[in-house]
C-alpha cells in the first residue's frame, strides 16, 4: 500500500487485477501451448488498445464525478433507447461476470491446492477451498471500504507480477521468437477464436464501468487527471506484461510437446516434471492472487454498472449495491463449490466479452463527445484512435463469428 501511496496508483491497478485472472491464465496458457509466441501481437494490441479507452473511462469518470453506467442513463431518456442500453449493459456484464466468477474463484482455489496439495479433487465430491477464497471476498466487499480494496488489489497484482515474471524466467523463452510475436501480426490456422478470446480477456467491458466509477472516487477535479493517466500508464502495461508472461512461459514449456492442458490447474502441475517445483510453485501463488483479485473485481464492477444504469445509490454500504455484488459472489462460489469445471465457461466469456467490446465502446465513444465533458470531450486524434480500436475489434468479432458458423 505504500507503494500504492507513492506512485498515486489504484483504479488502474484494479482493472490490471480484474483482467489477469484466472480466464486470462487458462487463455494465454492455451495460446501459447497450441500456437507459440505468434498470438503475442494480440496481446500487445489489446494493452494499446486498453490504455486508450481506459483513458476515457477514467476522464469521464474525473470530471462527471460520474460512472459510465451513469452517464449513459442520463443520455438515453425515451424509454425504448434507454431499455435497449439497460439490456446491453446487462448483458455484457452482469451475464459475464457471474461466468467469469466461478473462474475466478475455482482458478484461486487450484492456486491453493498447487501450493498446498492438502485437498484431492479427484477424491472429493465437494471442493471446500472456493468457499474460503468467497469469505475472503465477501469481507472485504462487505467493508464497503474503497481505500482497502484498492489496497489489497495493488498488493495482488505486484504479487502476481512477481510470481509469473518469476515462472518465465525459470522456463527460459526463446527471445528471438518471443520478439517475433510481438512485433509481427499473424493468425496461424485455427487461431482466430484464441486470438479474440486473447482481446477479450484484456480489454474487458465491464472494465470501462468499474474504472470509470472507481477514478471518480479517487480524483474529484479534472485538475487531477494527469494523475489518472499515470495510474493507466504504470498499471495496464503492467497487466500486460503479466499477459506475455503467461503465454511466453506457456509456449516455452509446452508448444510442440505432447502435453494436454484441460483447465488452469492442470498448467502448475504440468510445470513440476519439465522445471522442477519452484516454477510450480511460482504458478500456483499466481493463480491464487489472479483468481482472489479477480473475484473481488468482477462483482465490484457489476455493482458499479448496474447501480448506474438502473439509477441506483453507488455507495458501497448501500442495500442495492451490496446486492448486486453478492449475486454475482453467490452464483460464482455455488458452480465453482460443485466443481463443474468452468473452464469452457470462461472460454465462452472471454469469447462473449470480445464481441460484447464494440457495442460498449461505441457508448464510451458516445459519451466522449457528449456537451457535459466541455473543453474535457475527446479530441480528433482521440477518437481516431478509439474508432481505430472499434473496427480492429469488429473485424476480429466478424471473423471469429464466421469461423464459429464455418463461413471461413
Amino acid at each position: 500500500m505504500k507503494l500504492g501511496k507513492y506512485l498515486n496508483i489504484g483504479p488502474a491497478t484494479m482493472v490490471a487485477a480484474a483482467f489477469i485472472g484466472p480466464g486470462t491464465v487458462v487463455t494465454a496458457s492455451l495460446a501459447g501451448a497450441s500456437f507459440g509466441y505468434a498470438l503475442l501481437w494480440a496481446l500487445l494490441f489489446a494493452i494499446v488498445a486498453s490504455m486508450i479507452l481506459q483513458e476515457m473511462t477514467a476522464r469521464l469518470g474525473v470530471v462527471t464525478q460520474q460512472g459510465l453506467g451513469e452517464n449513459i442513463r442520463e443520455t438515453f431518456h425515451q424509454p425504448l433507447p434507454r431499455a435497449l442500453a439497460v439490456l446491453l449493459v446487462v448483458s455484457a456484464i452482469v451475464i459475464g461476470n457471474a461466468a467469469y466468477q466461478s473462474g475466478n474463484i475455482a482458478g484461486a482455489s487450484m492456486g491453493l491446492e498447487a501450493l498446498t496439495s492438502a485437498v484431492g479433487r479427484d477424491s472429493l465430491t465437494f471442493n471446500p477451498w472456493p468457499l474460503v477464497i468467497a469469505a475472503i471476498a465477501f469481507f472485504l466487499l462487505w467493508r464497503g471500504e474503497y481505500r482497502l480494496i484498492e489496497g489489497s488489489l495493488v498488493a495482488l497484482v505486484l504479487l502476481m507480477s512477481l510470481a509469473f515474471l518469476a515462472t518465465l524466467v525459470i522456463t527460459k523463452p526463446d527471445l528471438p521468437a518471443l520478439l517475433k510475436g510481438l512485433l509481427l501480426p499473424s493468425i496461424p490456422s485455427g487461431a482466430t477464436l484464441t486470438t479474440v478470446a486473447l482481446i477479450g480477456t484484456t480489454v474487458v467491458p465491464y472494465n470501462l464501468f468499474l474504472h470509470s466509477s472507481s477514478a471518480g472516487k479517487k480524483w474529484q477535479h479534472p485538475d487531477l487527471l494527469p494523475q489518472a493517466r499515470r495510474d493507466i500508464y504504470f498499471s495496464i502495461p503492467l497487466g500486460g506484461l503479466i499477459s506475455i508472461a503467461i503465454v511466453s512461459t506457456a509456449a516455452s514449456a509446452f508448444f510442440g510437446r505432447q502435453i494436454v492442458l484441460s483447465g488452469a490447474g492442470d498448467i502448475a502441475a504440468s510445470l513440476q516434471p519439465l522445471f522442477g517445483g519452484g516454477a510450480q510453485y511460482f504458478m500456483g501463488i499466481g493463480l491464487f492472487a489472479a483468481g482472489i483479485s479477480s473475484a473481488l473485481t468482477a462483482p465490484l464492477a457489476a455493482a458499479y454498472a448496474l447501480s448506474g444504469i438502473l439509477g441506483l445509490k453507488s455507495d458501497m454500504k448501500s442495500l442495492g449495491f451490496r446486492l448486486v455484488w453478492f449475486t454475482i459472489l453467490a452464483i460464482g462460489t455455488l458452480v465453482a463449490t460443485l466443481d463443474m469445471r468452468p473452464v469452457q465457461l470462461i472460454w465462452f466469456a472471454q469469447i462473449a466479452n470480445g464481441l460484447l467490446l464494440p457495442i460498449v465502446t461505441i457508448f464510451l465513444l458516445w459519451e466522449m463527445n457528449s456537451s457535459r465533458l466541455g473543453g474535457y470531450r475527446n479530441s480528433r486524434l482521440q477518437n481516431l484512435l478509439g474508432v481505430a480500436v472499434l473496427l480492429v475489434t469488429l473485424l476480429l468479432g466478424g471473423r471469429s463469428l464466421m469461423s464459429a458458423f464455418g463461413w471461413l
